[in-house]
């Protein structure tokens, strides 16, 4: 089976409920993207085709480890130039663990954050491109 297409079963006493691992990751990349000073995410080579191709892809730069009860996330992100980068890598911890266990009940024992790059402003990019 794919590992994105996995599937946590909760019992209740009404039945089970059941949570994609590509849920856990759609949330935890939207809750990074909240956080001021998060200039996008790092999906690699796959995730820039997907979006060439014009499909969005949310959990880009997001890899979880979904257990029974525990949830693990590893967020692949770029900063925005200027920002203090513990500072923003805290708020993004916050917020994705925050997310994901008011939205899906999972504990969540672990958010590891790799930077993976920094942005800069549209005005400097298109400045570096005149100088050229």
């Amino acid at each position: 089976m794919d590992k994105n297409m996995e599937k946590k079963e909760m019992q209740g006493s009404l039945g089970s409920i059941r949570i994609a691992d590509e849920v856990v990751s759609i949330i935890s990349g939207l809750a990074a993207t909240e956080v001021a000073g998060i200039a996008g995410m790092s999906g690699g080579l796959v995730g820039g085709i997907a979006e060439m191709l014009g499909k969005k892809n949310f959990a880009k730069g997001v890899k979880v480890e979904v257990g029974e009860r525990e949830a693990a996330v590893d967020l692949y992100i770029i900063v925005k130039y200027g920002v203090r980068i513990p500072d923003v890598a805290l708020a993004v911890q916050e917020n994705v663990k925050t997310a994901i266990e008011t939205m899906t009940g999972l504990r969540v024992v672990e958010v590891n954050i790799h930077v993976q790059g920094v942005g800069f402003p549209e005005d400097a990019k298109e400045e570096e491109v005149r100088v050229r």
